[in-house]
Parts: structure tokens; sequence; C-alpha cells
């Protein structure tokens, strides 16, 4: 028997040709439309055009565990597929070829793709993410290692250790701003280990408006959190650590109790005065005893928001922490989870990361509006395992045979 002749190809892909599975959420025409807004397009023609290098690197979080040439492998199996029946066969690049063509993309493209598409999208028909009439969203931050090379080391820096002794690896700090009812991430930042949460956190108020409750854990907790959150037009449940006193100046029906918050020194400099909170105490019979926890609102109608009401409903801040577990655990599992030795190369490939959660979450939400169901109830590990299949899928059919995954 003798095997068919292959003759070597060097195709144009594109986004088009790529991304069909998930073109409803990261369209074809948005990456064209960054790349050019970036200068980021190629002035020839190359093996690896930007934009395949954009599907590439939030790819390589859908496959975690794969090397970068196995990922580009999968990302182009289905149109393989095609090129087989063909006769013709793709040499997949080098990994240094691979990698100079990340460092030509750069890290400004796949910022401004992730600020250019993720958005809420929850409705007030979306179980749990509204309360009345308010958008719930929830901010916290988390820390991810990164590979331990001289130039992550001066740029993002180690966490503290004993004297004499040195952490395994530097370490990059991420703050996010998630759509509790739906776990989508709509604003990210992310610095070196040394710079706290706090002021990231603040910075983060820019994708916060009004029609929305912000909710924090007691280590955001500051008067310029609070004032920053008002100046938005945002409200905001926080909870408070436990040497934070409140006067209580009047005490509510339902049990919480009106006092204000003072201004710290530098906001007093600048003209701060004092800010009217609504104060809620509670506490929780848990294993080890019971648990007092301290919220402080700008919802001051307790007609509306009962002390009881805000007390269950804080606990849903919760879903971020769920929502991080889902981006460090389920969706890239790796030890240490970024691949990447420089640190352009590093942030590039952390919004790649949240670029890939943002769409496996809005087509979770999708499919869960046409069921009818909270997008909670669906599982992640399942649906990212069903879009690492469509990928391919979606490359075998013709779009006359996609009606229903129309990006229009």
């Amino acid at each position: 028997m003798q095997l068919k002749d292959f003759s070597l190809i060097t195709p144009t892909l594109e986004a088009e040709s790529i991304f069909k599975a998930i073109e409803t959420v990261i369209s074809p025409s948005v990456i064209r439309q960054t790349l050019l807004e970036t200068s980021s397009c190629e002035e020839r023609s190359r093996k690896l055009p930007s934009a395949l290098v954009v599907c590439l690197v939030i790819a390589m979080n859908l496959w975690s565990s794969d090397a970068m040439g196995d990922v580009l492998k999968n990302l182009v199996s289905g149109l393989s597929r095609e090129w087989t029946r063909l006769g013709k066969y793709w040499k997949v690049p080098t990994s240094s070829s691979i990698s100079e063509a990340r460092q030509r993309l750069g890290c400004r493209a796949m910022s401004q793709l992730f600020h250019k598409i993720v958005r809420p999208l929850a409705t007030t028909k979306t179980p749990g993410a509204f309360l009345g009439g308010l958008r719930v969203m929830a901010v916290d931050g988390t820390v991810l290692d990164v590979p331990d090379s001289k130039a992550n080391a001066r740029v993002f820096g180690y966490p503290g250790s004993r004297k004499g002794t040195r952490a395994a690896f530097p370490k990059v700090r991420l703050v996010l701003l998630i759509e509790a009812g739906t776990h989508l991430i709509v604003d990210a930042l992310m610095c070196p280990y040394r710079i706290g949460e706090r002021v990231r956190a603040l910075k983060l108020l820019r994708a916060c408006s009004q029609g929305m409750l912000l909710m924090w854990d007691r280590g955001l907790h500051s008067y310029r959190m609070v004032h920053a959150t008002l100046n938005r037009g945002c409200h905001y449940l926080g909870r408070v650590p436990k040497n934070v006193k409140f006067p209580v100046d009047k005490v509510l029906e339902d049990g919480s109790y009106l006092s204000w918050i003072a201004p710290d020194r530098k906001s007093k400099h600048k003209g701060g005065s004092r800010i009217p909170v609504r104060v809620v105490e509670y506490t929780i019979d848990s294993e080890n005893g019971q648990q007092t926890y301290r919220l402080i609102t700008s919802l001051m109608d307790i007609a509306l928001f009962p002390a009881l009401l805000l007390a269950t409903e804080y606990h849903q801040r919760w879903e971020i922490e769920n929502t991080i577990d889902e981006l460090k655990t389920h969706l890239n599992g790796r030890k240490t989870p970024i691949r990447s030795l420089k640190p352009r190369e590093v942030v590039q490939e952390i919004y790649g990361w949240l670029l890939s959660h943002y769409a496996i979450r809005t087509l979770m939400f999708q499919a869960a509006t046409t069921a009818s169901i909270s997008p909670l109830r669906l599982g992640f590990t399942g649906t990212l395992r069903v879009i690492r299949r469509a990928i391919a899928d979606f490359q075998d059919a013709n779009s006359e045979q996609l009606p229903f995954f129309s990006p229009n």
C-alpha cells in the first residue's frame, strides 16, 4: 500500500477560521481592530501572523498542561484534518519561533483586547445577580507565581521570608472585579507583589457605576475606598476589621444602626469629611464557635434592604473566591501557572488567561439564559472540555452549517 503524497503548505491562518467556536465572545473583527490600533500587525507575511498569536495566547490557557507547540496543534486541529484530506501538511513552528512571535506581539494588544471585550452581562432575570435593583459586584485579589528568572524577579519581586532565605518564586499581584451572579471578570489589574491590594482596588473602581452594589472583604476596608465608591455613584457593602470602632448615632428597627466613618490623615488634608454609614452586626455559629461579622453600607432604606437581607447577601461575596478557584485550579492547574520568563510576556499571558476565562463564562451565561437557570449551576470544568472539542469541530464545519452561532 502506497501512502498518499503530501505537499508542504504555508496557510494564511486568520482568527475567523480558528475561533469560530467562541466568536460570539471574542470576535475576529475586534481582534483585527485591536491589532491595528496598537500597531501590532506584521509588516510582512509570516507563518505566525499576529491574529494567530493572539488566539494562541488565549488558547494556551485552555490547554494549560500542554507545551506551546502542542497547544498550537490543538488550536488548528480541525483545519489540519481538512489539509490532510487535501493532501497538504503544515509544519508546526518551533518553540523559539513561537517565543519570537509572542515578543513581536507584546502585551499592549492583549490588554486592550481584554478591556474592549469584557463587561457585565447579567440581566434582571439572572438569578442572584441583582439585589433591590442593584447589580451585585465583588472585588478581591490574589497572587500568582511566575518563573524564577532575573527579569521577573526584578519587576515583580519576591514575598517576604525568613532572614537568610528567599521565596521560591517571584509573584504577581492580581486584583479582580467580578459580577457575582455570573462569575464574569469585568476588570482586572496586575502589579508587583510589593504593591498592596488596597491601592489597586481603588483603581478598579473605574469599572463601577450607578446601579451597582460593590462588596469587599475587611482587608480592603478604608475611608478612601468608601469615599471613592460613592464618588462613582455606586453603593457598597463591606466588612470591617475588629479593631475599627463605630459610634452608635441611632439604632434602627431591624437592629442595624447609623454611624459615620472619619477620614484618614491624608484624606483629611485633602478636605475629606465624615461619611454617614449604616452598620450591620450579626453572629454566625460554626464548628469553631461563634463568629461576629460587622458590615458597613450606604444602603439606608431598612424597608428595601433590611439587615437580615444584607447579612445574607454579603456571603455572596465568596463567589469571587470561587471565580479565583476556577481561574487558578480548573482553567490553569499548572504548578507554576505562568510560563513566561520575561515580564512583558507575563502580562501578555495573564491577559490571555483572563480572556479565556471570560469566554468560557460568557458561553455558560448564554447557555444558562437559554435554559432559564442560573449560570452558577453549570459546571466550569465540563464546559472547558466542551469548548476544547468545539474549537476543532467548528473549524471542520462550514458557516452555512452553523445558523445558530452567528456573531450577529
